[in-house]
């Protein structure tokens, strides 16, 4: 999972922590490590007599390369702030808050920084105010460790789904999370060959052989802005992994990968009939869960779905963790996109239930074979009609 443009909202300590008494409150983690990324919170009590106050920090792993990639903290109990930086960091995450206790989660801090210093990473900012975490001494046992594997990892479901993300993190040359996916011993680096790779695409057919349930999988990937598609033997049992062969793999170019990857695209445009200053106001409702980048035209909101089901499937495609975007230009028009039929009407569906309604009058809608809206963004046009106008006559 690649890095996300977060929010930056600084707390901050005015002594430093290791100076102050504190008691642990509470903690969470998400149950997302077999994406490859985990965040963890945890809530302290700091002080002592009158001055005793809440110290929250927030965490963001990489279980591929960056190990403790992203810290933040927040001193008192602001709410808003509290809800801005959770979502900033693991709000698009699509997983489940699971209370761990405070070994636990010591335990996890310091499991993610010795991935940082594998790989000569710098740890984040502000270091004081968590190196107490990283200098405590904290040991699990066996069953204990496994019992926190257990509570990073979403429960599987189905065979699709114990594939899906075995072979992302046998890709992502994340042998732990892939182990906890087999049962019996069998060789995990198969495709040694290729260098760490984003799980782009895969497509699995079932076939019966010698009474195991065995899969062959066509995975794309991509690695120093390179694809390769990728042929794989999988045999399950129970929802366990029971071996790993590779068939065959070759390099494509990055436009054979864009046509397997190519998708619809449905776009809604509504016209906007007030002041941007009110507008925004109105906009907080349908854009409070997303992620925003700013263009040089206007800004994107990106919606992730709640959930990382699109794992769950037997054609699996990375993007379709995304449940839509809201695009306003700063020239008066919402745009709403999103790659399915039912997803676009969920949009559509979220506008006409908010405050906003009132002030948007839809113009026109589109289906794309491929999506078109980042072209856009990207463009000089201020008006998306006159942009696929433009196109049009190209």
């Amino acid at each position: 999972m690649t890095s996300k443009p977060f929010k930056v909202i600084r707390g901050g300590l005015d002594a430093p922590l290791s100076n102050r008494k504190r008691t642990f409150l509470s903690a969470f983690v998400t149950d997302t490590r077999l994406m490859g990324v985990v965040g963890l919170y945890i809530h302290w009590q700091i002080g002592a007599g009158n001055s005793i106050t809440s110290f929250h920090q927030f965490f963001y792993f990489d279980a591929e390369e960056y190990g403790l990639e992203t810290y933040q903290s927040i001193l008192g109990d602001d709410v808003i702030e509290l809800a801005l930086i959770e979502h900033a960091l693991i709000g698009g995450l699509g997983g489940k808050k699971i209370d761990i206790d405070e070994s636990e989660a010591i335990y996890l801090l310091q499991k993610f920084a010795q991935i940082n210093e594998r790989f000569q990473r710098p740890l984040p900012e502000n270091k004081d105010e968590y190196a107490f975490l990283l200098e405590s001494e904290v040991k699990l046992t066996r069953e204990e460790r496994n019992e926190v594997m257990e509570k990073i990892c979403t429960t599987i479901e189905s065979n699709y789904h114990a594939i899906n993300y075995f072979l992302m993190r046998c890709f992502g040359k994340d042998y732990t999370a892939a182990s906890y996916l087999c049962e019996g011993s069998f060789p995990l680096n198969v495709h040694a060959d290729i260098p760490a790779a984003t799980f782009c695409m895969n497509t699995i057919d079932p076939y019966e052989a010698d009474g195991e349930s065995s899969y062959l999988c066509e995975s794309l990937v991509e690695y120093d802005n390179e694809y390769a598609l990728v042929i794989s033997e999988v045999t399950v049992a129970e929802l366990k992994i029971t071996s790993l062969e590779k068939r065959s793999s070759f390099t494509i170019s990055a436009t054979e990968a864009a046509m397997m990857l190519a998708r619809p695209e449905f776009i809604t445009i509504y016209d906007i009939f007030i002041g941007p200053e009110e507008f925004n106001k109105h906009l907080s409702e349908l854009t409070i869960n997303t992620l925003l980048t700013v263009h040089e035209n206007g800004r994107l909101f990106l919606a992730f779905n709640k959930n990382n089901n699109h794992v769950n499937k037997r054609v699996f495609r990375l993007s379709e963790d995304v449940h839509g975007l809201y695009y306003v230009t700063d020239y008066g028009q919402l745009l709403l996109s999103a790659y399915s039929i039912t997803a676009i009407h969920s949009l559509e569906k979220e506008v006409r239930k908010s405050s906003l309604d009132r002030y948007l009058s839809p113009t026109a809608k589109y289906e794309f074979k491929e999506p078109i809206l980042y072209e856009f963004v990207q463009s000089d046009f201020e008006d998306f009609n006159d942009f696929i106008d433009f196109i049009k006559d190209e």
